[in-house]
């Protein structure tokens, strides 16, 4: 299986775990769930136990192979702060990126209390992007806090899908903001002003803003068939990347 990855703001994944859990209103319709059983149908390795949580310590030297100085979304396919992620293997994890300083690498998770146990004592490596998802207010904004807390070289938000219109969110101390509806036949609507809300308060706290997708349901407040073309927002593609980063 390929690591090039069609996700718009990175270029490769890195999957040293598989499967996960639900937590939050954000995972109900998990992109992941249904890919990791698709390709368990499929008999393609790695995927034996579908979406249950797997350890997969064949993958771990696979950034190291890869001499080319590449952006990888870490765990595109799992949370990397999983509760039953145990903390050496973790450790071996957290190694290899360390070792491999010419790449960079996004960490995305929506368990943010493991996050900040396992690194408030950690040196965290400068080639790291850390992230945490904020699909609504009562889930996710007490995530930003505790991301807050990490001396991260950039600190991301992803706000997808985006459940509801966050409001006066507070940025400070966040780089970059990442955001975009929910695909597949179940996707919940996502209504054009919670994203220009959003991208409004990203242009007052001078945050970098990327949108992602409309997914299922368009601008226009119509569910498709099919995800909705295009990455237009008022006639415009958001791909803001953190201003101390390269582009990709």
């Amino acid at each position: 299986m390929s690591n090039y990855s069609a996700i718009e703001w990175t270029e490769q994944t890195w999957n040293p775990t598989t499967g996960c859990t639900k937590i939050s209103p954000g995972c109900l319709n998990c992109y992941a769930e249904v890919m990791a059983k698709r390709l368990q149908a499929m008999g393609t390795h790695g995927y034996e136990n579908g979406f249950k949580l797997s350890l997969m310590p064949t993958r771990l030297n696979q950034p190291v192979l890869r001499k080319k100085p590449t952006m990888y979304f870490v765990n595109s396919m799992s949370d990397l702060f999983h509760e039953d992620i145990p903390d050496n293997y973790l450790d071996d994890i957290f190694n290899v990126i360390s070792t491999t300083q010419q790449h960079t690498y996004q960490i995305l998770t929506k368990r943010a209390n493991r996050m900040l146990e396992y690194l408030r004592n950690k040196s965290i490596p400068q080639n790291i992007w850390l992230g945490v998802t904020v699909e609504n207010i009562e889930h996710g904004i007490p995530r930003i806090q505790l991301l807050r807390s990490l001396d991260a070289k950039v600190r991301f938000l992803s706000c997808e899908p985006l459940l509801e219109d966050l409001g006066a969110i507070d940025l400070s101390d966040i780089h970059w903001v990442i955001t975009g509806g929910e695909s597949g036949a179940k996707a919940r609507p996502m209504n054009k002003h919670w994203v220009i809300s959003l991208q409004n308060e990203c242009d007052k706290q001078d945050v970098a803003f990327f949108f992602k997708q409309w997914g299922m349901w368009g601008a226009d407040g119509k569910k498709r068939a099919k995800k909705a073309n295009g990455r237009l927002l008022n006639g415009k593609i958001w791909d803001e990347y953190p201003i101390m980063a390269n582009a990709l």
